[in-house]
C-alpha cells in the first residue's frame, strides 16, 4: 500500500500502525495530492487486511483530531492505493 499522509498525522499514524504490527518505509514528499508537506508510507499489507488497515488509519486520525478538538474532512487526511507485489517484479529483475 502506498499512503500519502498530511504531515500533521505522520507521527500518530506511524506509531499506531507499528503498534498494530504493520511495518513501513517512509519518506518526505510533496506535490499535488494534498498540496501541503506530506509523508509517503510504503506499507506491506496482505490483500485481506486492506480494509482493516484503512479502518485503523481512520480511527487513528479521528482520535488525534478529537484530542485537538478539530475534526477535519476525511478527504484531507491521506490518500492511499494498492500496488500488487507481483507488479513490482520487472523492477526487481533488473537488480543484481
Amino acid at each position: 500500500m502506498i499512503c500519502i499522509v498530511q504531515n500533521r498525522y505522520r507521527d500518530v499514524l506511524e506509531e499506531g500502525l507499528k503498534l498494530a504490527d504493520y511495518r513501513m518505509t517512509e519518506f518526505a514528499s510533496s506535490g499535488g495530492f494534498l498540496r501541503k508537506g506530506s509523508t509517503t508510507f510504503l506499507i506491506g499489507v496482505d490483500e485481506e487486511d486492506v480494509d482493516k488497515v484503512h479502518s485503523l488509519m481512520k480511527d487513528i486520525c479521528r482520535r488525534y483530531e478529537s484530542k485537538r478538538g478539530r475534526p477535519e474532512p476525511e478527504h484531507n487526511r491521506y490518500i492511499s492505493f494498492m500496488i500488487d507485489a507481483r507488479d513490482s517484479l520487472p523492477f526487481l529483475k533488473g537488480q543484481n
